[in-house]
């Protein structure tokens, strides 16, 4: 059986959650180039953090999805061009807990959007946390068009993450 394949990028702010997504989204062993960090960004939950990025795939039904997870800091901007250089869509995954990435997200939004008009979505992470904004203030708080889907989502939980990747396969349909 022929399965179609894409390229989706997962980026988004520091500390989304966007190597615990692709993990957990990917039917291999991920490719992952997390180094310790060594900046003020470090704290007791977060120790790691991508400089180039994290890679693996995903069947859902007969599609095959390339996940090309981002680096979250500005300082490795210039890896985001390089991944979303062909790519098919991409996933903006933002912490629903922390308010003040949300300016990043549109940020990396725009530079996503300059590059290349791929259709994408927004995923709500962090949906299990007490603090979480729901998908409807982040939209509003990105002011994204309505026609862009924002999806309630927890990067640790195959069955969130696994919706998210469904809604992305119907958008490419």
């Amino acid at each position: 059986m022929f399965m179609k394949a894409y390229k989706i990028v997962v980026t988004g702010p520091f500390n989304a959650g966007k190597t615990a997504f692709v993990r957990t989204a990917s039917d291999i062993a991920i490719v992952s180039t997390e180094q310790r960090i060594t900046s003020t960004l470090a704290s007791e939950d977060k120790t790691q953090t991508t400089v180039a990025l994290d890679y693996g795939h995903a069947k859902v039904g007969n599609v095959l999805l390339h996940l090309y997870g981002t680096p979250g800091q500005e300082r490795f901007e210039f890896m985001w061009g390089i991944l979303s250089h062909k790519t098919d869509a991409f996933i903006l995954l933002v912490d629903s807990e922390d308010r003040g990435s949300l300016m990043d997200a549109v940020q990396m939004l725009r530079l996503m959007r300059k590059n290349r008009r791929a259709p994408y979505l927004v995923a709500a992470n962090k949906q299990d946390g007490g603090k979480a904004l729901s998908p409807e203030e982040i939209a509003r708080l990105l002011k994204l068009p309505a026609s862009v889907p924002v999806v309630s989502c927890v990067a640790h939980d195959t069955r969130s993450v696994r919706r998210v990747l469904k809604r992305m396969v119907g958008i490419l349909a």
